[in-house]
């Protein structure tokens, strides 16, 4: 596990679905990753981690279509212009391989990032383990977001996941806050498959490491 104050190498991501570039290219990324990211998916825009210009807001979540994870990356969705407005940037990493997830984030406005080997959510510390589904405190998250999943489904907005799951389903999430400059600003990893940071939560502490940010605390949706 990161602490604050750690740093972070840099880094290029390939998403799975080209985002438009919010920024250019880290001066510190090598040329080595530059050259095996355009490798990975010629012509797309990669994803700098850190980001010279805004933050960046890595969160770790599990499997393509897992419900849980759309229940909570569909608050984002909602409130991105909000999240982008205090200069922060959404990289959601999925243990899932890109030809699976690409179906199923489509129409996400942030960068979505293919980790099928678990790399980098073994050099973030990010774990698995049947607490992520035991833990009682998981329970009403996970019922409220198998019941609106299979809404969706039916209404021919989302897919079910895949039957089989090659890094299993006992995933749990990780959120970081990474300067610019590669320093984690804050980190959380997940007790349960909901352990996460909401979009408020995540926008005072974009504030409280730049007080000179802009940002608004919006009404809250639903569970976040």
């Amino acid at each position: 596990m990161l602490e604050p104050g750690s740093v972070v190498p840099a880094r290029l991501l390939t998403p799975v679905v080209p985002v438009t570039p919010v920024s250019p290219v880290s001066p510190v990324a090598s040329a080595e990753a530059v050259a095996s990211a355009a490798a990975l998916a010629p012509g797309d825009a990669a994803v700098p981690v850190p980001d010279p210009e805004r933050l960046v807001h890595l969160q770790f979540r599990r499997f393509a279509g897992c419900p849980v994870c759309h229940l909570h990356l569909r608050s984002v969705v909602r409130r991105h212009a909000e999240i982008e407005a205090a200069g922060i940037r959404e990289v959601v990493l999925f243990h899932s391989s890109a030809e699976e997830l690409r179906p199923h984030v489509a129409d996400f406005p942030f960068a979505v990032i293919a980790d099928p080997r678990q790399r980098l959510y073994r050099d973030f510390g990010v774990e698995s383990s049947p607490r992520s589904l035991l833990d009682p405190r998981a329970w009403g998250p996970v019922l409220w977001a198998i019941a609106r999943s299979a809404v969706e489904v039916v209404r021919g907005r989302e897919r079910l996941p895949a039957p089989r799951q090659p890094n299993g389903r006992l995933g749990l999430p990780a959120d970081l806050l990474i300067g610019q400059d590669g320093r984690v600003l804050a980190a959380k990893y997940g007790e349960h498959v909901y352990d996460q940071w909401s979009v408020d939560e995540l926008l005072r502490l974009a504030a409280l490491a730049d007080p000179a940010a802009r940002y608004s605390v919006g009404a809250a949706g639903p569970p976040a």
